[in-house]
Parts: C-alpha cells; structure tokens; sequence
C-alpha cells in the first residue's frame, strides 16, 4: 500500500492506495507549530480508525504549499513509517514540462494537478483549485505546463469582507435563491457566491481564448477542491469535478519515481 500526503495551507489530506484503488481519504488540520510526534500520533489514530496497519505502507509521497511543516512531516514518516518520502519538488519526474519563467515558483498541488489531468485526459486542459487559493492552471495537449492564475479563495475573500467592513457579520457560504436579495446576510451570501462563478466563468473564458489563439483546441475545464461544487451548480465553463485528483496526481508521480 501507498500513502500520499497532499499539505495545503488549511488541510493535509491523505490518501491511501491499495495498488490502483484508493481505500481511504482523511484530513488533518495543518498547523506548523505541530512536532513530528504530534502529527504521527493523528496519523496512528487515523489509521486505527481506518483499520489501517502501518506496516503494509511500503512507500510515501508528499507534496506540500507550506514549507514550515515539512520538516515535521518528513520526520514523522520516518519516525512512525520507517520510509523516506518522495518530496514533490525540483527533479522529480512528472512528465510535465514546465514553461513558467521560474519554474521552481510553480505550487506542488498545481503540478500534482496537472500530472493527474493530463494522464487522464491527454487533451488541451484548464484545471481549477478550489482551495485556500483558487489556482486556474492552463496545460497544453501535449503536456506544456503554460500558467495560471492565482486568485484569493471564497472564503478569504468572504473574511475579508467580515474583517474590514464594520457592521456586516460573518456568514455561511451558501447560494441563494436570487441574485437581488432583502437582507444583509443573503445580499452577502449573493455577493460572495455568484460574484465568484462569475469570476470563474470570466478567468476560463480569457484562459480558453489565449490557449486556442496558441493553435490549441478548445480546453476541457477540471474542477478540484472543497467548493468546486458549489460554484458548478451556477458555472457555465466546468466541465468536470473530479474530488481526488490531486491524491490521483501523487500516486501518478509516485509511480514514476519509486525505483
């Protein structure tokens, strides 16, 4: 069995696999201050959840957005797991050829993303993050990591408005009915949700044009992440959500490398 770790800056997920198929999915919370036991004592609890045996995990991968928990997380694999990890980083094979001005700035999550896609779609591809930070990722037929964008997450921008506007109070990010609303919470909720599906359906449509102006064909549009969901319900430009393509990225990656 494989374990792959996937560290972003709100949640670890892990995933275990048992050859191709994924058995188990689990989040913790990420926190830096956290030592190597504290992680690996979650992690045991976890699998004893899962009835799990650590023993059976022959090989582990991880890639990570936050660099001050790495060292927490390396040594609590090889503490609790006996097993050095395969770090998701500069000289690991991918597949993926990188065109960013300074490819070593590129998130892991967005290359893990692009590695699943790809793999499966073999196509001309825009792949949406939902997470922390929405990333929009433009990825070529032939496997050309092009770019993105990087923009504020829902709920950042949701904080945000709490944070610097006095009198509004925090709320629930959920779609409401109509887009003109009657009180302050769903005139919010209306704000945050459709004002962000039509950023979305705006930034592909942009995204779509520039690729297709490259002698691209039309992209398939992938959505991943907590929200992907909810901006689907409303969006025009997502084709499809798949939940688990980055732990399906890492175990891509994982295959590639683990001789």
């Amino acid at each position: 069995m494989i374990l792959v770790l996937d560290a972003g800056n709100t949640n670890i997920v892990l995933g275990v696999y048992d050859g191709s198929k994924l058995i188990s999915v689990c989040r913790l919370s990420t926190d830096s201050k956290r030592t190597a036991d504290e992680y690996g004592i979650q992690v045991m609890e976890l699998f004893l959840h899962e009835k799990l045996d650590t023993s059976d995990i022959k090989g582990v991968i991880i890639s990570s957005v936050v660099p001050n928990i790495m060292y927490s997380l390396e040594h609590m694999i090889m503490i609790y797991f006996g097993i050095v990890p395969i770090i998701v980083g500069p000289g690991v094979k991918t597949g993926i050829n990188v065109k960013y001005d300074n490819p070593r700035e590129v998130g892991a999550d967005r290359i893990v993303n692009a590695v699943a896609a790809h793999e499966m779609y073999n196509r001309s591809l825009i792949i949406i993050d939902f997470g922390t930070a929405t990333t929009f990722c433009a990825v070529t037929a032939k496997g050309d990591y092009l770019g993105g964008v990087i923009c504020p997450g829902i709920k950042i921008s949701a904080d945000a408005l709490v944070e610097k506007a006095a009198k509004l109070p925090r709320v629930e990010i959920t779609k409401p009915q109509k887009v003109i609303c009657k009180n302050t919470v769903a005139s919010m909720q209306s704000g945050i949700v459709y004002g962000y599906i039509g950023q979305v359906d705006y930034i592909v449509g942009k995204m779509k044009k520039e690729m297709m102006d490259l002698g691209e064909d039309e992209p398939f549009v992938i959505a991943t992440g907590g929200l992907a969901k909810l901006i689907n319900e409303e969006s025009k430009s997502i084709d499809t959500i798949d939940s688990i393509l980055t732990l399906t990225g890492l175990k891509i990656i994982y295959d590639k490398n683990k001789e």
